[in-house]
Order: C-alpha cells, then sequence, then structure tokens
C-alpha cells in the first residue's frame, strides 16, 4: 500500500476544514455520547423498571446499526450520493428516534423504539466517517488528527455527563429536555459533514449487498484481524454491558444514584480518555499496529476485572479509569486500522464489514451479559469477557513477534 503523498495547498485546505469541522462537529457528539453510556440504560431502569432483554436491546440497538451499515455502504454506491450527504441523513433519523423518546413520558413501550431507533442510526454511520478520514487526513497524521477531536468529544462528554447527572437527578419523572437536547446535537452533527468537502465512492450499477465480503476471502491478514476482533469485541462488549446495570439495580447492591452513576460510567472513563487520547494517536502514527493492539487489550482486561471484581467505589472508579484509557486507544485502532491495510474505496468496504461484524457481537453481547448476569452473577461475566480477550491477544502473538524481528533487523541496517 502507497502511503498518502504530502498534501498540496488544495488537498491542506480540505485537511484544515475537515479537522474544524470535526472539532466542532465533537461538541453535540460529545453531549450525544452520554446517551449510550448511561442515561438512557439509566431512565430504562429507573423510570420505566424495562425488562432486562428490552434493556439488553438498548445496549445492543448501536449494535444493529453497526451491522446494518455494510448495506449503507452500497446503497451509497448504488446512488451516486456522496458519503456525506447520507451520513447527515442517518443523523437526522436519529434525531427522530430522540424525539420520539422525549415525547414518551408516560409509554415505556414509545420510549423504547425511540431510543433504540437512534442508537441503531448513530450506528449506521461510522464506517461513512472512516472513509472521510482516509479522504481529507494524510497517513503520517491521520492518528493525531483523529485523536484531538476525540479529545474535545470526551472532554464535552465529561462534562455533559457531570451536568446532566445533576439535572437528571430532579427530573426522572420529567426527562424530556434530555432527549430534545440529543435530538439538536444530532441535527448540528448532520450540518457539520454536509460542510466538510464532499466525499463521493465509486457508482455501482446494481446492488451488491455482501459484495464487500470478497475482500474477506481474498486477504488472510484482513481475514484473521476480524476473527481477532471478534473474541475482543465479544469479550469487550460483554463487560462493557453491564456497566451502568452492575452499579444501578439494587439487586447488585450498589444501587447508586442518578449522578453517581454518571460520575463513574460517563465521567470517570471520560477524563481518562481525556488525558490518553492524544497520546494514543501518537503511538498508533509511530508503534507497529499489533503492539499497540495488545497494549489496549491489556488495559481492557485490567479494567473489567477491577470494576466486576474491586468490591467498592474506588474499585470501581479504578476500573473504569482504565477502561477509559483502553476506550481512547480502542477508539483510535477501531476507526483507523483498516487504513494501515488497504486504500481508496476499499477503506469503506473493509470498514463496513468490520462493522457489520462488530453489530453481530454487539447484538449477541448484551443478551448474553444480562441472561448470565441474572443466573450467574457479574463476577462470572467479568472471569468470561477476561478469557476471551486474553485468546484474541494469544492469537496476534505470532504478529507480534515478527514486528519485533523486522524492528530488529531495521534497527541492526
Amino acid at each position: 500500500m502507497s502511503a498518502t503523498p504530502i498534501p498540496g495547498r488544495e488537498d491542506f485546505n480540505q485537511q484544515r476544514r475537515t479537522f474544524t469541522l470535526e472539532l466542532l462537529r465533537a461538541v453535540p457528539n460529545g453531549v450525544v455520547e452520554t446517551a449510550g453510556t448511561t442515561f438512557a440504560v439509566f431512565i430504562a431502569i429507573q423510570v420505566f423498571d424495562l425488562p432486562s432483554l428490552m434493556k439488553a436491546a438498548i445496549v445492543s440497538s448501536a449494535s444493529v446499526g453497526l451491522l446494518l451499515s455494510l448495506f449503507v455502504v452500497q446503497i451509497v454506491r448504488r446512488l451516486g450520493t456522496s458519503v456525506n450527504r447520507m451520513a447527515a441523513a442517518i443523523w437526522l433519523l436519529a434525531a427522530a428516534g430522540f424525539a420520539l423518546a422525549a415525547r414518551s413520558q408516560s409509554s415505556g413501550g414509545l420510549y423504547f423504539a425511540g431510543v433504540c431507533l437512534a442508537f441503531v442510526a448513530l450506528g449506521l454511520a461510522v464506517p461513512l466517517m472512516s472513509q472521510i478520514y482516509r479522504k481529507h487526513y494524510p497517513d503520517l497524521v491521520r492518528g493525531r488528527l483523529f485523536s484531538y477531536a476525540a479529545l474535545a468529544r470526551a472532554c464535552v462528554a465529561a462534562v455533559s455527563g457531570i451536568l446532566l447527572g445533576s439535572w437528571i437527578r430532579g427530573h426522572l419523572d420529567h426527562f424530556a429536555p434530555l432527549f430534545w437536547t440529543y435530538a439538536g446535537g444530532c441535527v448540528a452533527m448532520s450540518g457539520c459533514v454536509v460542510a466538510m468537502a464532499p466525499v463521493v465512492l465509486r457508482r455501482s450499477v446494481r446492488l451488491r449487498w455482501f459484495d464487500a465480503f470478497g475482500h474477506v476471502a481474498r486477504d488472510a491478514r484482513f481475514r484473521k484481524l476480524l476473527g481477532v476482533w471478534m473474541l475482543l469485541g465479544l469479550g469487550n462488549l460483554i463487560g462493557w454491558s453491564l456497566f451502568v446495570e452492575f452499579i444501578g439495580n439494587p439487586r447488585y447492591g450498589f444501587a447508586l444514584d442518578a449522578e453517581k452513576v454518571a460520575i463513574v460510567t460517563s465521567t470517570v472513563p471520560m477524563l481518562a480518555f481525556i488525558v490518553c487520547v492524544a497520546p494514543w494517536g501518537w503511538v498508533f502514527d509511530r508503534l507497529p499496529f499489533y503492539r499497540v493492539r495488545a497494549l489496549v487489550n491489556a488495559f481492557f482486561l485490567a479494567g473489567i476485572l477491577i470494576y466486576y471484581l474491586g468490591g467498592s467505589f474506588t474499585g470501581l472508579c479504578v476500573g473504569i479509569a482504565l477502561h477509559g484509557i483502553a476506550r481512547s486507544g480502542g477508539n483510535i485502532l477501531w476507526n483507523l486500522w483498516v487504513t494501515r491495510f488497504t486504500d481508496g474505496d476499499r477503506v469503506v468496504e473493509y470498514m463496513s464489514v468490520h462493522s457489520f461484524l462488530t453489530g453481530v457481537r454487539g447484538v449477541a453481547a448484551p443478551l448474553i451479559a444480562f441472561t448470565a448476569a441474572e443466573h450467574l452473577g457479574p463476577s462470572w461475566v467479568a472471569a468470561a469477557a477476561s478469557v476471551l480477550i486474553v485468546v484474541s491477544t494469544l492469537m496476534i502473538l505470532p504478529e507480534i513477534l515478527a514486528e519485533g524481528r523486522d524492528r530488529g533487523e531495521t534497527d541492526g541496517g
């Protein structure tokens, strides 16, 4: 794969424009992110007392969007529209879902439908943004540029978690303004992406729904990484699915109020994210890929074990902070790793396959987690998640060793 050349003035202007708009988009995006990390599930527990399967469906709905994103990419190709316009349309759909949730004060079913629609839509746009990053950000600084926007998003999410958690504590019965805020944030995100320089894929004459899976058959390295990511992602998502349930449901002993739940599940991990995301961007641009992957996995493993087995509020904060550190690196890896292994239009195709499989495990993980927690308890869920993370790391050990040999040969001349 050839590296992206040093940008000329026009390319540099597009890069600067995209980066500026990404920083602006980070503000509403950070606010909206608190819906998925904390408040959607908390309201489902405290206001509507929804059954476990419905809570699991809320957690997994963003993964349904990732699963369906495979087909969104093919639709973009067939219509010939820009990636930007499709992303904007999808975020407007998310705004409609949050608006529906805002109007559901007395209906758990309506609330459930609204938040699920919103989260599905938010998942649909993910691979489209990866193509924009590949087009407008040069290889040598892509990780850093992405991390700076992620840093801004995390700062907003951390502050929003505190403010919204404090507000919702006294307004559980009148939570509509919270979801109107999320709806407005999605509209603002749409405006930012439309203002970026348009990115257009090669147009196809007919829809080939699973055409992108051809890359799995042809690219052995891509195929193995998908398998590794499946085990890692399943383990991590099983642990992540119960973060709010574990401390918000009296059954498991903590029964924290809305403000403390927001601090633990939103503010603390976002502060860790803020501190570490820029260094992770530097690491991504400079260190071999598999070493970075293994390092991030170690933080995920430690975070999950300490969160569920620590037995105290301090343990919760330490565990979730370690998980936040891992998320800051994992966020960069998840969004940008395909740019290391392919180029051109294939970036969005590789990413759509990756997103599809993320959706598959993301749908399955909450159902597994909530069901297992009811029958076995959260400690067993954490143990199962940890085993999957360890196995996924061992699978890339040959590549890690190969990177070390290559580095040694290079240093030795």
